[in-house]
């Protein structure tokens, strides 16, 4: 006699596979770093989902230690589990990974420029910018360390009419910063104007080419979604959300 087989129980499979769930690439961010930014818009112009994770360094939290024991953001996990850190390792990772949007230009001299202005950025406008303006502001209410320096905070705004003008110098002179194409290095420099922006200590009205640079990076969709970060405490100007500012 012919052995009848039970039939799959289809309701147990269709929900088996509705809690299935495809691995997710997870970005470890803070709300004003700069280099965090950077890599949430890489990973915007190149279309690639990923989970972001808000990740309180000054807690020390051991899991993310072992993650990146230098303790900083941002730090990418990939879906296998690789975990990559800093941000401008993690931005030419991705261009590199995912080449169909080349960030980096092309040849070995418009690399060299690219490369040239985001290190300007992530050090010396970092330096000079976001570490008088953004850590004095915000970070140390965070880190408990006191009250702002009104020095530090003098300096910080003084400090970016320079770096304003050298964006307007490259813009006269060029259609993005780095060249005739969008890059990373307009990636860099957008990420670390934003953290400022936030705080309403940018003098946009004294640079206008700077401003008209700084609004086509506010148009496109990577960036907007920057705009609407919230930080516990601290609201942004009226401006900075609106992309004709």
């Amino acid at each position: 006699m012919k052995k009848i087989m039970p039939r799959p129980n289809r309701v147990y499979c269709t929900w088996a596979w509705l809690l299935y769930k495809e691995p997710m690439r997870i970005l470890y961010h803070l709300w004003l770093s700069p280099s965090s930014r950077k890599v949430r818009i890489v990973l915007g112009e190149k279309k690639l989902e990923f989970e972001l994770q808000l990740e309180k360094t000054w807690d020390r939290r051991e899991g993310f230690l072992r993650l990146n024991p230098a303790g900083e953001v941002p730090v990418l996990v990939e879906t296998n589990g690789t975990a990559i850190s800093g941000g401008q390792v993690i931005s030419e990772y991705l261009d590199e990974l995912h080449p169909s949007l080349n960030l980096m230009g092309n040849g070995p001299l418009e690399r060299a420029e690219v490369r040239r202005i985001c290190l300007w950025f992530d050090e010396k406008f970092y330096a000079e910018v976001i570490q008088n303006l953004v850590t004095e502001k915000v970070m140390k209410r965070f880190l408990k360390q006191g009250v702002p320096d009104s020095n530090a905070i003098r300096a910080g705004k003084s400090n970016i009419c320079h770096h304003l003008a050298y964006i307007s110098y490259l813009v006269e002179r060029r259609t993005w910063l780095a060249g005739e194409a969008f890059s990373l290095a307009d990636i860099s420099a957008g990420s670390h104007l934003s953290c400022v922006d936030y705080l309403g200590d940018v003098p946009w009205s004294d640079y206008p080419l700077a401003k008209d640079w700084y609004a086509r990076i506010k148009l496109r969709p990577s960036f907007r979604t920057l705009l609407q970060d919230l930080i516990p405490g601290v609201q942004p100007p009226k401006h900075y959300q609106d992309l004709d500012f």
